[in-house]
């Protein structure tokens, strides 16, 4: 069967803001496929040859140690692309892109992005504001790992998977998450318990079901409202149809605050 009847490019937020002449253009050209969970889809210091489209899969973007160590730069699922820097040009990536978790994407060969680049269309200006935004979400990373409590990390980090997801249980080992924030497995332990005995969410054998994502909001740090804000004002639709629920009291300003209000989550 045709790859490309299975998939629709709708479901990936950067192609649903092309036009359907656009999209058309492009449609012959992407490949679908399937991304299992652990998949190395970039490893640090390779050029990139495809650009994925996630619709399904959630991939991290990884920033390495010598010793092995790593934590996440940025998440990356339906809004998105995969190959940064194919779209910048610089072409080795400069981590590795992990699939967190399985499903599915659009694949696009590099140089057929780079012709659809030069034509100047709509396709670079999406991709130019995507850009900016994943640039923000990678800085407000490094301001959140730095600042902020890792309980209130852990909130923020289920809440961005959750927006990039379509479901409301993730399937992740608690070794895995602690590389993902960059921190020791015993620290992600205690944070789940505490979560887990306030009713957020409910952990067993690697698979976290989200309770309460309101509670969640509540107890993240502001960096979660702070990321899910850019990708709304710069694209729209990019985080589906989950919503950010009020983060402070009933009556408060909830719109995104910028990273250096930290006081109140430290």
């Amino acid at each position: 069967m045709d790859a490309r009847t299975e998939i629709d490019p709708l479901q990936n937020r950067v192609l649903a803001q092309l036009s359907e002449a656009e999209r058309a253009r492009l449609l012959p050209q992407l490949e679908q496929v399937e991304l299992p969970l652990g998949k190395v889809l970039h490893e640090c210091g390779n050029g990139a040859h495809h650009v994925h489209f996630p619709t399904s899969a959630v991939v991290s973007l990884l920033n390495l140690l010598d010793d092995g160590s790593s934590a996440e730069a940025a998440t990356v699922g339906r809004e998105g692309v995969i190959g940064f820097p194919i779209l910048m040009g610089g072409g080795l990536t400069p981590g590795r892109t992990l699939v967190v978790r399985r499903g599915t994407a659009l694949r696009l060969r590099a140089h057929a992005l780079t012709e659809e680049l030069n034509r100047g269309g709509a396709l670079l200006q999406v991709l130019l504001r995507y850009s900016q935004a994943l640039l923000a979400h990678m800085a407000q990373m490094a301001v959140c790992n730095r600042h902020h409590r890792l309980d209130a990390q852990l909130c923020r980090w289920l809440l961005l998977m959750l927006d990039r997801s379509q479901s409301d249980e993730i399937v992740m080992t608690q070794e895995l998450i602690a590389s993902m924030l960059g921190v020791r497995r015993e620290g992600v332990t205690a944070a789940a318990v505490k979560l887990q005995s306030a009713g957020c969410i409910r952990y067993r054998r690697g698979r976290i079901c989200v309770l309460d994502r309101a509670a969640l909001e509540q107890r993240a740090c502001e960096c979660y409202a702070v990321v899910h804000g850019e990708y709304e004002r710069l694209l729209p639709q990019a985080c589906g149809t989950n919503r950010i629920l009020s983060l402070r009291s009933a009556g408060s300003d909830t719109s995104p605050k910028p990273a250096r209000n930290i006081a109140a989550c430290v």
